[in-house]
């Protein structure tokens, strides 16, 4: 509507957020001459704030439009004025983020004809109201419609993530925290939709439910399998009454379109399995008349039966569906129990550690320094700075990862005992920061120190003795001191023998390890044999797409790469990926290594356009998934950089050179051994080009870092060495 004569301001004005809740949609408004200080926009902004957490205010037709285009994961919702709306619907009905549009002008009949060639116009109104009702209806169905579904052929490829999710009800409903009202006000509000789901009626019969809503085609026939499992992850709303379901499926010819289809899900309910998460919530229920009855987020169901059929007139799918859960099957329930182990902890900091799992780092931070603020016991501040220290460390961010190390640390010595297990917990944190940081000295000094109070703390085959004695071997194998190192793992391995099962997963991390150093040595059928070990337990121990057996597949490709049998590695490696793609999301760092590794077998095959698709498509995943200065986004750059060197590319191999350099120097001590890689691979190209006195001091740069950071005997040392007295030659 047009209000005034106020000036056109040609950028968009404000965002307004009422609170702190997501939503997956958004009000746009854009009306050139909008007067937000008159009271019917005033009075309109109140309406709609009753529906929409975040309104954005436009007057600048093309920036509203960028705005829109930009948008990931969240849908409109526009009001637009009438003097725009035959202009501007026409550039934007098609895009993807835009869900309706609502034209607020003074004459509605102007504009009833022009509505009916554009589905996602919902009306003409020439009051705030009638537009707020309607908002609401459509949100409604937003919402329902926007339910993801993760389809799996099988019990295997439910992924990591969509496990970990399973646990997040019952951290909710464990958490006891009343210390301040916020957190309290907070846990109650959360715990309530879980417990009134945990309220299941123990009858023996069964039931069905419907869900009726429209599905992006390609996802339809993508997930929807007669025999497969599905899952929605979100909350599930359904009713007991078929025809309210059907309400919620779009009528008329332009309400769908070629990429979408009409969807109504049949569920057949056992009322006799006690752990099904389900609950009729009418009581609860904004939506009194519609019988909810409503799911838990990732409730799993078998595809029965896919049909056509056609209800009053529309044509649709129906989708019979059965309820299922952990109890229901053995490696499910396996998985299930595995997750639990790894989320340990209690509350709040069992919740911390979920986020964390599931790759939601900043909420986990957000989550453990708020509990900072809010908690008196000393212990639990403790364990809050050591978990923030858990979660720089991950990020790459070495030095506060210390500190907050070092800060749970003096807590802990005040209020344990000289050798408690708290303690040596803390070394062995601060110890694998170091090693991170290649402090090598300073990791085998605290982990030491950890293996020390650990011996006279714990029992002697206790399994954290065996992660002291792990750890020390990384360190010695990162030294190049692998004698040293397989020691180490030789003697973590011993008792893990006999504290754990004969097919635990922690026996085939020491084979691997074992396997890595032979690996090292240049003894590749013992590193080959070690990894099958490995590989051997991890089948018996996990299901066969979980991410640990895609590292073993790895491991293996390395040693037949190492080898020289790159048809083999890269054999190897594609698997890897391949598990990769299932059970991770798709910009996790550890199908960046994969593509990193695929490139490396290119590289050294002479397939130099491969070796570099792989190393760009890792580097992409990186930016994405990484911090801009984390380490492993120089190691992409140093890849590049070598198979550029390698096509004689020399320009462009510097260039990639000298960036992977920088974000070292940002990233890493001043004396990390990376930082002398990085120096001496810049030597190799500006010898290439004959430029020899400057790849001599970038040699003797590499070498002074070496010779700090390495043992004298490390195969480093020499290997520069000799490219100085190579360089000096030929100057």
């Amino acid at each position: 509507m047009d209000y005034g004569t106020s000036s056109v301001v040609s950028k968009r004005d404000h965002r307004t957020d009422t609170n702190d809740m997501v939503q997956n949609f958004l009000l746009v408004w854009l009306d050139t001459k909008i007067d937000e200080s008159s009271d019917d926009y005033l009075n309109c902004i109140k309406q709609l704030r009753q529906t929409f957490n975040t309104i954005e205010i436009f007057r600048d037709t093309d920036e509203c439009i960028d705005y829109i285009s930009e948008l990931q994961n969240e849908k409109v919702f526009l009001i637009i004025s009438g003097t725009l709306c035959k202009t501007v619907v026409p550039l934007i009905h098609n895009m993807v983020q835009l869900y309706s549009i609502y034209v607020f002008c003074r004459k509605e009949e102007q504009y009833e004809a022009w509505t009916k060639d554009w589905s996602k116009v919902k009306g003409m109104f020439t009051e705030i109201t009638p537009i707020s009702d309607s908002v609401q209806q459509w949100a409604r169905q937003c919402d329902e419609d926007s339910t993801v579904i993760s389809a799996v052929s099988s019990l295997n490829q439910i992924e990591p993530s969509f496990m970990y999710t399973q646990l997040f009800k019952e951290i909710i409903i464990e958490i006891d925290f009343d210390e301040k009202k916020e957190i309290t006000d907070l846990a109650e509000y959360a715990q309530a939709p879980f417990r009134a789901i945990n309220e299941i009626h123990g009858a023996t019969t069964t039931f069905t439910v419907y869900r009726g809503q429209v599905m992006i085609k390609e996802d339809f026939e993508n997930k929807i399998k007669q025999g497969g499992l599905i899952s929605f992850n979100n909350f599930l709303s359904t009713s007991d009454d078929r025809k309210v379901a059907l309400r919620f499926i779009p009528k008329g010819s332009q309400s769908t379109d070629d990429n979408t289809i009409r969807v109504l899900f049949e569920m057949a309910i056992n009322r006799s399995i006690s752990s099904a998460p389900f609950a009729r919530i009418d009581k609860f229920s904004y939506f009194k008349t519609e019988k909810e009855i409503l799911f838990s987020m990732h409730s799993v169901f078998r595809v029965q039966q896919v049909t056509e059929i056609e209800d009053s007139g529309i044509r649709l799918c129906q989708v019979k569906l059965t309820l299922t859960t952990e109890n229901d099957d053995e490696q499910l329930n396996a998985l299930t129990r595995r997750m639990r182990e790894e989320i340990d902890g209690t509350g709040w900091e069992r919740m911390g550690r979920l986020l964390e799992k599931l790759g939601e780092s900043d909420k986990a931070e957000q989550l453990y320094t708020m509990l900072l603020k809010q908690i008196s016991n000393e212990i639990s501040r403790a364990t809050c700075y050591n978990n923030l220290g858990v979660l720089k460390n991950s990020q790459g961010k070495y030095n506060d990862a210390v500190e907050f190390y070092q800060k749970a640390l003096h807590i802990r010595e005040k209020t344990f005992s000289p050798n408690h297990p708290g303690l040596a917990a803390s070394y062995n944190n601060i110890g694998a920061v170091y090693h991170n940081m290649g402090e090598y000295s300073k990791a085998l000094s605290s982990y030491e120190r950890s293996l020390e109070i650990r011996k006279i703390a714990l029992p002697p085959n206790h399994p954290d003795l065996a992660s002291s004695y792990n750890n020390i071997g990384l360190v010695y194998n990162n030294m190049g001191e692998y004698s040293k190192a397989l020691s180490s793992y030789e003697r973590s391995l011993e008792i893990r023998k006999i504290a754990l099962p004969p097919n635990h997963p922690d026996l085939a991390s020491s084979y691997n390890n074992i396997g890595a150093v032979y690996d090292n040595m240049g003894e590749y059928l013992k590193a080959l044999s070690s990894y099958e070990r490995s590989l051997e337990i991890t089948k018996i121990a996990l299901p066969p797409n979980h991410p640990t057996l895609a590292s073993s597949y790895n491991n293996i490709g390395a040693v037949y790469h190492n080898m020289g049998e790159y048809s083999k590695a890269l054999s190897w490696y594609e698997r890897s990926l391949e598990i990769k793609k299932i059970a991770l999301p798709p910009n996790h760092p550890d199908l960046a290594s994969s593509y990193n590794n695929i490139g490396l077998v290119y590289n050294n095959m002479g397939e130099y356009l491969k070796a570099l698709s792989s190393y760009e498509r890792s580097l992409e995943i990186k930016k994405i998934a990484l911090p801009p200065n984390h380490p492993d986004l120089a190691s992409s750059y140093n890849n590049i950089g070598l198979v550029y060197n390698n096509m004689g590319e020399y320009s462009k191999a510097l260039s990639s050179y000298e960036r992977s350099l920088e974000i070292q120097k940002i990233a890493l001590p001043p004396n990390h051994p990376d930082l002398a890689s990085s120096y001496l691979n810049i030597g190799l190209v500006y010898s290439n080009m004959g430029e020899y006195s400057k790849a001599l001091s970038n040699y003797e740069k590499a070498q002074e870092i070496f010779e700090k950071s390495l043992p004298p005997t490390h195969p480093h040392i020499a290997l520069v060495k000799g490219n100085i007295e190579i360089v000096k030659k030929k100057m």
